[in-house]
């Protein structure tokens, strides 16, 4: 079994910030590359931030490039993303997912499509009041 637990969301005010943090248990953590997505009501989930298996590189969607972080502790088996200058817009649901490695992946490839993902966490809400 593979179990992914997502915390750290809450109410906060534009321009706080917040950190998220995924714990990972069930299988090697290293075997996978992770992301966050993210979902509002009413809304398609989309494309957060993603990290490699290796943890050395990472990519972000525009919308919150140069105000999140997304890390990995491969020793604790947990994913981060740190989020600074919330915006009311980043309100949503925010998941955690991993990605199966089962081939050896270009270095310009990272996954940005939820169906690229093979497990998913419960998620956890995300609320920024104006």
């Amino acid at each position: 079994q593979v179990q992914l637990v997502e915390s750290g969301g809450g109410l906060v005010q534009a321009g706080d910030s917040l950190r998220l943090s995924c714990a990972v248990s069930g299988r090697t953590f290293s075997t996978y590359a992770m992301g966050w997505f993210r979902q509002a009501p009413g809304k398609e989930r989309e494309f957060v931030a993603t990290i490699r298996w290796s943890g050395g590189s990472t990519y972000y969607a525009n919308s919150v490039k140069g105000r999140f972080t997304i890390s990995r502790d491969n020793a604790k088996s947990m994913v981060y993303l740190q989020m600074n200058s919330l915006k009311p817009e980043d309100t949503a649901v925010y998941y955690c997912a991993a990605k199966k490695k089962t081939r050896t992946y270009a270095s310009t490839y990272y996954p940005t499509g939820f169906v690229e993902y093979d497990y998913w966490g419960q998620g956890t809400q995300v609320t920024v009041s104006s």
